[in-house]
């Protein structure tokens, strides 16, 4: 399937896997546009933008029942893209917010929380999601469906929803004028015990809900 067939009239528009089909198609190309930089003040709200609109995806693939695909053995689809381009490009637009803390697993109890990249995160969905469409445009699309379904609960989906969390704070405390100051400087690089990391998220809650409930900081 050509680029120019991708979107071809000849496809049911109500058809699932075209509807999935445009969504990811629309936040590759949107993501790759952001991370041009022509306009980097826009680039948090416009990410996130587009990650929301992508879950809506990832939701409806993860109501979805089951896909089987066609195949036993997934065909090659060759090797992936390279992203580091255009990880390195949303790491320079996104500084110095590009580094968050994240609690990968809500559900387990006392999971402390580590540092992750906002770019590292987009660039991986990207790859994902790029997987998938290389079997779209091929003509297989119910491999495509399987991969993205099955890569939504395995990557690009818990990552796309940290991405968003994160996002979302961003513009949270720019609207709101609630700088977190005691998150500058942390680093994927750094090697941190979750003690440290544990204690830095703890001050970090401190300011975001301490003021609005009426709590002194130093209880």
């Amino acid at each position: 399937m050509s680029d120019a067939t991708l979107h071809a009239t000849t496809r049911d528009p109500d058809d699932f896997a075209v509807q999935i089909a445009d969504q990811v198609e629309s936040f590759l190309v949107a993501v790759t546009e952001v991370a041009k930089g022509d306009e980097p003040g826009s680039a948090v709200p416009f990410l996130l933008l587009e990650v929301s609109q992508l879950l809506l995806a990832g939701g409806r693939l993860g109501a979805h029942e089951d896909i089987v695909p066609d195949e036993r053995y997934e065909p090659d689809t060759g090797p992936d893209a390279d992203v580091d381009e255009l990880r390195e490009n949303l790491a320079r637009l996104l500084d110095p917010v590009d580094v968050y803390s994240e609690v990968f697993d809500p559900y387990e109890p006392r999971t402390a929380p580590v540092p992750a990249r906002l770019s590292d995160d987009i660039a991986d969905v990207i790859t994902d999601l790029r997987h998938g469409m290389a079997h779209y445009r091929a003509g297989r699309v119910t491999e495509a469906l399987w991969w993205w379904q099955f890569s939504y609960f395995s990557n690009w989906g818990p990552t796309a929803s940290a991405a968003l969390r994160a996002l979302q704070s961003v513009l949270i405390h720019v609207r709101l004028n609630q700088p977190l100051e005691e998150l500058d400087g942390l680093d994927t690089d750094q090697s941190m015990g979750d003690e440290t990391l544990e204690f830095e998220a703890g001050k970090v809650m401190a300011q975001e809900i301490a003021g609005p409930l009426g709590i002194r900081r130093g209880q």
